[in-house]
């Protein structure tokens, strides 16, 4: 809903309250980013509770660097709640991120899928429970340490990239719906760059002001994917054929779930006078199709689960010409979704895009500016 009151008698969260009486649930996962959002929150006066989720055995991940929500990160977390003086709560999620998000990773690998479960976590844990847990606090609002940009628009609140395009995690975030959107709050979305983070946590005499990013899944530390998926599906990786696209058998490969879409590394086919990348992955008979890097290119891709965030609703058009992010590491390239119903889509690349792998996001954007429209997941079709 469009904010009634006027802008000059909101707080800094977008609400018709003093910060002494407006409390915030700060969803901190130990990393500098989160940890900043609640100094910053503290510091400007609000009503700040610290929340961090227990999501699974910590066990061996105790020591291991480049990932979320270990021991250290809960204690780190914690540690900023008692400096800068505001209540913090551990909450034990293992059950609910098995459930909701390891079993489906360990599934979508077997089914020749590539997931993405960072977006399942924020899609099903961390904007779905903890939010209902922060209401259950009476928190007004909830806020995150995401790169994103909220912004309030003639419809309501709308979501925006970051405005540091090398922090941006819109691709992360795009099931986020309109109802969430208006609850939560993302306090660096309008940082330059991630240096001001850190200089802030300095400011503010944190001890994670130079703690290292996260860079791996955090339930797969060591980014070995197959081991995981080996442990939670014993037999998962039988071994089959690499064939060509006419269907020759190649060579052999230990378990598809060791193979991605566009994979052209490890193969293990030798003496061939062109190189090979991975065009499919055939789960039912055990196969990794291979093929030349032009079998890569995709310009339709089917769309389903899609989360609309426009004004107008999706079946209103018969197209709508986007941009669409198919990896979080590429740019939006331009193209025009067809929506099949409320939530599936076919999409048209304008220009054909190689490595497009089912399990994997399509999230989109505005031609201009930016400003995000939802977006949906890649399936075979």
């Amino acid at each position: 809903m469009p904010l009634d009151t006027p802008p000059s008698e909101l707080n800094s969260l977008g609400l018709p309250k003093a910060p002494a009486d407006t409390r915030v649930v700060v969803a901190m996962s130990g990393g500098v980013d989160s940890s900043v959002v609640a100094a910053q929150l503290a510091e400007e006066g609000y009503d700040v509770v610290g929340v961090t989720l227990q999501l699974y055995d910590h066990g061996a991940a105790l020591a291991k660097k480049g990932a979320c929500c270990a021991g250290r990160d809960i204690h780190d977390a914690r540690r900023v709640a008692e400096e800068m003086g505001f209540p913090h709560y551990v909450l034990d999620y293992e059950n609910t991120f098995r459930e909701a998000v390891i079993d489906e990773f360990a599934d979508s690998y077997l089914a020749g899928a590539t997931p993405v479960p960072c977006i399942r976590c924020n899609e099903r844990v961390k904007f779905k429970d903890l939010l209902e847990t922060a209401k259950d606090l009476d928190a007004d609002c909830m806020a995150t340490g995401h790169y994103i940009q909220r912004k309030m628009g003639p419809a309501g609140p709308e979501l925006h990239s970051a405005a540091d395009a090398a922090r941006d995690q819109s691709y992360f975030l795009f099931s986020t719906t309109a109802e969430q959107l208006d609850y939560l709050r993302f306090p660096l979305g309008h940082l330059a760059s991630k240096a001001e983070t850190r200089a802030l946590a300095a400011r503010y005499g944190l001890g994670v002001a130079d703690k290292p990013d996260s860079q791996d899944i955090c339930f797969v530390p060591n980014g070995d994917y197959a081991a995981v998926i080996e442990k939670l599906r014993p037999g998962a990786g039988e071994p089959g054929d690499i064939v060509d696209m006419e269907g020759r058998v190649l060579g052999r490969h230990t378990g598809v779930i060791h193979y991605t879409i566009g994979q052209r590394r490890g193969l293990g086919l030798g003496g061939l006078a062109d190189p090979l990348y991975v065009v499919k992955l055939d789960p039912d008979t055990r196969r990794v199709i291979v093929g030349p890097k032009d079998a890569l290119s995709t310009r339709t891709i089917p769309v389903r689960e899609i989360n609309w965030l426009g004004d107008a609703p999706f079946t209103s058009r018969p197209e709508w010409h986007m941009g669409v992010k198919i990896r979080s590491t590429r740019p939006p390239r331009e193209a025009i979704l067809r929506p099949i119903s409320e939530t599936a889509a076919e999409v048209e690349l304008l220009t054909p895009e190689q490595g497009v792998s089912p399990g994997q996001a399509c999230v989109f954007y505005a031609p201009e500016g930016s400003r995000i429209f939802g977006g949906g997941w890649i399936w075979r079709g």
